[in-house]
């Protein structure tokens, strides 16, 4: 069939609340043109991001109901683990409340000032925790990934020459660890081959370095995969999972995405000093190691939902589903990151705002653009989230590339919503040429977009 459809039916709705042109003018207003700051109840579709947004499964709300509320040793947190360790075999499980605090732990643990993380790409909170440390968070994806328009099936893979290349320039002494993104969110949700682990991996042996994956979308990754590495097509995502992560030592995740759930993450290491130590640092921030941060439910509904998403069919939908928006709105004209990634439609809004002096933030532009036109939110991941100041000269520094992410959360939105949305997207991209830019009048010292004001500016 060449329709496919959801696996899976609805069984109960949420009343989604229309506005009008008008309304939507005033709350971007109110918002200080940053949609972060726009009401929930005021978007009519919220693609945001894909993080904690989708929809749980009938198995896991059951999941709730029997959920071990135990302060120590509860049987949901054993769950928990033993769903985990199958899945990701890392012989230390370390329950967070969510993936950032994974991070957080783990960069407290190796990071420090002198110290360089060589990443695919650091995606927004892995490159704050990384800096709050005092180390240098370094991106080293291939040259392929910051071509938007030029397809290539693994985007996502590291420079191997490059990191090479950099840890002996930095000194492995001061390389605690590398991470490997799953999939490359910042780049477009694009995936990280076999291959390329394998590559990685041998030189992270090569100078005694840890790999850690950020494992955040790991069974799109395999799904990607399994349709496009050779020799992949005929195993399971679970087998491929097992595989990928063998040639691992540890993995930060964030269970809002391929765990199914609205929140719960967590750290895995095979280091037993490393793990002591996360251990101590989670008790003082999250809690008890055997409920770090999150109730006995939540642990429960995660142990269902890192099984339910390995489901071929779902894989298949899920897969398909985000790259009919991007096949769609391309062949309108939109330029977008392609091939489409796993969990979200990446446009290209320096390619469609040329325009607009990436000072003056496209993406942040064409998010505004797309809610006022219809309710849709979206994100930038530009040089609002991206840029940087240089310490030298005082100047901004743009980011590689200007997007606006528009991340599809998982088991919710109906394909007559997803057409919606390419409706908004034509009625944008016809009036192009109208769209003006965006002065920042205020910005917090980290993680600014989430907070960031803007007004237009007036050409």
């Amino acid at each position: 069939m060449k329709t496919v459809i959801e696996p899976f039916r609805i069984k109960s709705v949420e009343t989604i609340r229309m506005t009008t042109k008008e309304q939507r003018i005033k709350a971007l207003e109110d918002a200080h043109h940053n949609v972060f700051l726009v009401k929930g109840e005021d978007v009519l579709i919220d693609l945001l991001t894909d993080s904690g947004t989708g929809a749980m499964s009938s198995a896991q709300w059951a999941g709730i109901m029997i959920g071990d509320e135990s302060y120590a040793g509860s049987k949901s947190f054993f769950n928990f683990q033993d769903a985990v360790t199958e899945i990701f075999s890392f012989k230390h499980v370390i329950p967070t409340h969510q993936g950032r605090a994974a991070e957080k732990i783990l960069f407290s643990c190796v990071g420090g000032e002198g110290k360089s993380i060589p990443n695919n790409t650091h995606f927004d909170t892995t490159r704050a925790n990384v800096e709050a440390s005092g180390a240098k968070a370094v991106d080293l994806v291939i040259p392929e990934g910051l071509e938007p328009m030029k397809p290539y099936p693994f985007k996502g893979n590291m420079d191997i020459e490059a990191l090479d290349k950099f840890i002996q320039d930095t000194g492995v002494e001061n390389v605690p660890i590398c991470m490997l993104t799953i999939t490359n969110n910042s780049g477009g949700g694009q995936p990280v081959s076999m291959a390329n682990v394998k590559a990685v991996k041998a030189i992270c042996d090569k100078y005694k370095i840890p790999l850690i994956i950020d494992a955040c979308r790991f069974a799109e990754n395999a799904w990607f995969i399994k349709s496009r590495e050779e020799g992949y097509a005929d195993k399971t995502p679970l087998e491929i999972t097992k595989e990928f992560f063998s040639y691992a030592d540890g993995c930060t995740m964030s269970a809002k995405k391929d765990g199914l759930v609205n929140i719960g993450g967590f750290l895995c290491l095979n280091d037993d000093t490393l793990a002591e130590h996360s251990r101590n640092l989670l008790i003082l921030t999250e809690g008890f190691p055997t409920y770090g941060g999150l109730a006995g439910r939540d642990l429960e509904a995660i142990a269902i939902g890192l099984k339910e998403v390995l489901e071929e069919d779902y894989l298949e939908y899920r897969i398909r589903s985000t790259a009919f928006l991007g096949d769609r709105i391309k062949k309108i004209g939109i330029p977008i990151i392609d091939p489409p990634g796993g969990h979200a439609v990446y446009i290209d809004a320096k390619a469609l705002y040329p325009h607009i002096d990436p000072l003056e933030y496209p993406g942040q532009a064409l998010a505004c653009e797309l809610y006022l036109e219809a309710g849709i939110r979206g994100v930038e991941i530009g040089t609002v989230m991206f840029g940087h100041i240089d310490k030298e000269t005082g100047e901004e520094i743009p980011s590689k590339m200007e997007l606006v992410r528009l991340a599809i959360p998982r088991r919710t939105y109906t394909q007559s919503q997803i057409e919606y949305v390419i409706e908004a997207i034509e009625n944008v991209y016809h009036r192009r040429s109208e769209a003006r830019g965006l002065k920042m009048t205020y910005q917090a010292p980290a993680l600014r977009h989430f907070t960031a004001h803007f007004e237009p500016l007036d050409k």
